[in-house]
């Protein structure tokens, strides 16, 4: 898969402007001492993050790091994409509550694959200097033993030193297994083993992953002072994003993750997720989520301060990011249909309706819900949540069915083509249904 947005890679103001990027983006949380020294000397660096292929496709949230990794290649930096094959089957309990279900490998595997070619919308991956890596940590973890891991590895740490962080103490009173307390062990080999056979300097992660990377620093510390070595690593980790009004960041208004995979989230939902940013948080997503240069991001703060109706951020903001997950093609669908399903239009041509069914996700009906009237084939098709609510809204004249205002809960609507309902509820709300069969 190629992404449509060209992948910039190659030096941008060098390695010494990455970390001033991230401050003006307002991203940065926190570096470990001499990081900002290493990159000044403009010498290559390879980062690497971690990603877990618990699923078959990343989500919004994967885009702070992923947009980490991609600003690095920009500046000149080798980003190394890690998907945990080996530790997905354990689970990080970094900001869980509980324990994960566990994958077995066939399934893992599989999500490896979809997710390099979500990663390969954002990175480049053309062989050559500063080109992307993708590793699977299932490679070297998959063979390691238990006793050569524990003489190895365990002895390095301490008891008190692993309760002490952060992902442990927040787990302690609802239960955590051995299993997943082991896990910090295991992404602190993930960092040495990169560094000692891929020269990876440095790994970067949310602020929740900081004792988990720090774990991966005394190890390396550790094994290479004893091996008489003084190779440097490092550790960045980027601010936890919540949005203003106190929700989590990448769900939607139902409570749904937003995916990069269309077939999970559609183009048009993805489109109007960032469509929907509340205007407190539409400057924080164009530092984080777009390339715009800071002058362009600030004029278009100016622009929804003095006219925030016309969410021209947003638009901005949804359709370059859009357009950089699933293509621009996909993203010109995307906006048309939003255009025209927010519309006061009533459409007649089956085409249109077709290609907003399609990419705004419409509902079916049958005929027996037809023949039942436009109040029970809306409750039963889940438009609304019974049928005595249809019945209110239609008798309070807040339903139009194909440009038609409905007073009747008990009429039998006329089908566009045979087989569409226009449907209109209140004044924001429009719905396409199609009859099955």
């Amino acid at each position: 898969m190629t992404s449509h947005i060209p992948v910039a890679r190659g030096p941008e103001g060098g390695l010494d402007g990455f970390l001033a990027e991230l401050e003006w983006r307002g991203i940065l949380h926190g570096t470990t001492p001499g990081l900002a020294e290493r990159l000044a000397t403009g010498q290559p660096i390879s980062a690497y993050v971690g990603f877990d292929p618990s699923f078959d496709s990343l989500h919004v949230g994967h885009l702070v790091p992923i947009f980490g990794l991609l600003r690095l290649q920009r500046h000149g930096g080798q980003p190394v994409a890690l998907v945990g094959g080996g530790t997905g089957m354990i689970g990080d309990p970094s900001g869980r509550s509980s324990e994960r279900n566990l994958l077995d490998r066939e399934t893992l595997e599989a999500n490896v694959v979809l997710l390099r070619g979500q990663l390969e919308r954002f990175l480049d991956f053309t062989p050559g200097s500063g080109s992307a890596l993708m590793v699977n940590n299932l490679d070297w973890l998959g063979g390691l033993g238990l006793i050569d891991f524990l003489r190895d590895i365990g002895k390095h740490f301490t008891i008190p030193y692993m309760l002490a962080k952060d992902s442990v103490q927040v787990r302690l009173d609802r239960g955590l297994s051995f299993t997943e307390f082991s896990y910090m062990l295991l992404q602190a080999y993930d960092f040495a083993h990169l560094h000692r056979t891929r020269g990876v300097e440095l790994q970067m992660g949310g602020a929740d992953q900081w004792g988990n990377i720090t774990a991966g620093l005394e190890l390396i510390r550790r094994v290479a002072g004893g091996e008489g070595g003084t190779e440097p690593a490092h550790a960045l980790a980027y601010k936890l994003l919540l949005t203003t009004s106190g929700a989590k960041f990448g769900k939607s208004e139902s409570g749904e993750s937003v995916w990069l995979d269309p077939s999970r989230t559609s183009p048009y939902a993805f489109y109007q997720y960032w469509l929907n940013a509340d205007d407190r948080d539409v400057g924080t997503y164009l530092r984080w989520f777009t390339e715009f240069p800071r002058e362009q991001i600030e004029a278009l703060e100016a622009e929804t301060a003095r006219s925030a109706e016309g969410r021209l951020a947003q638009r901005a903001l949804a359709r370059d990011i859009t357009a950089r997950t699933h293509g621009e093609a996909a993203a010109a669908r995307a906006i048309a249909d939003s255009e025209a399903k927010f519309s006061s239009n009533a459409f007649t041509d089956p085409a249109v309706l077709r290609s907003l069914f399609e990419g705004s996700g419409g509902f079916t009906f049958d005929s027996a819900m037809l023949v039942a009237g436009t109040a029970v084939l809306l409750a039963e098709a889940g438009l609304f949540p019974s049928r005595g609510e249809a019945r209110r809204t239609i008798a309070g004249g807040g339903v139009t069915v194909n440009g038609v205002r409905v007073t009747d809960p008990a009429l039998v609507p006329e089908l566009i083509a045979g087989e569409w309902l226009d449907v209109r509820i209140g004044k924001r709300r429009r719905e396409i249904g199609r009859k099955a069969g």
